[in-house]
């Protein structure tokens, strides 16, 4: 399936199993109305940041959007089965590593561009979700809050997913990261099949 019909079904899906209408929607996530419309019809490749504010105004990780449906949920993903999406806006790719199986832990690996940059603005969830993102290869500048910090390859940095968190590749070559997602016990980074 293409991806951008993937994400179109998925957001359709969710929004739909929250009983929200497009404008509520669009309201609770400062996406448009148009521009959701148009996701959820596979007319447009929403950029990391959209999908960003519309996961968390769905209550889920951005990861979950890349969830195929209607398949029985399995322990094992194969490598050719892994969803992989290019940003529109950076060019960074990511693929969702973890299978479609209900996990408190999501695994997925990035390749960051040089000098690509990527904000995320959303602040806290309704879940308390937990990132660690361990770089495999090159230079990256993370922003968490007010913090600021540069990983090089072999260092990882664990963070809330509870305020604002830029990414930016300093660097001449791309960076290779592993971003493991998880929520404490009894919470969960994504929606239970």
């Amino acid at each position: 399936m293409d991806i951008n019909q993937l994400i179109a079904r998925r957001v359709r899906e969710l929004r739909a199993e929250r009983d929200l209408s497009l404008a509520e929607l669009a309201e609770r996530s400062g996406v448009s109305r148009s521009n959701i419309s148009l996701i959820e019809r596979g007319e447009s490749s929403p950029t990391a940041t959209v999908l960003d504010k519309l996961s968390a105004a769905l209550g889920v990780t951005v990861a979950s959007l890349f969830e195929q449906s209607g398949q029985a949920p399995s322990p094992l993903a194969r490598r050719s089965d892994q969803p992989v999406w290019t940003d529109p806006g950076s060019g960074y790719v990511r693929r969702n590593l973890s299978p479609a199986t209900w996990s408190p832990l999501q695994l997925v690996e990035v390749e960051f561009p040089p000098g690509a940059r990527v904000a995320y603005e959303t602040g806290a969830r309704e879940a308390d979700l937990h990132q660690q993102l361990w770089l495999m290869a090159g230079t990256m500048e993370l922003t968490v809050g007010t913090s600021n910090w540069t990983l090089n390859a072999g260092d990882c940095l664990a963070m809330r997913l509870d305020q604002p968190i830029a990414f930016h590749n300093p660097g001449p070559a791309s960076a290779r990261y592993i971003v493991a997602l998880g929520a404490p016990s009894g919470q969960a980074p994504r929606r239970e099949p």
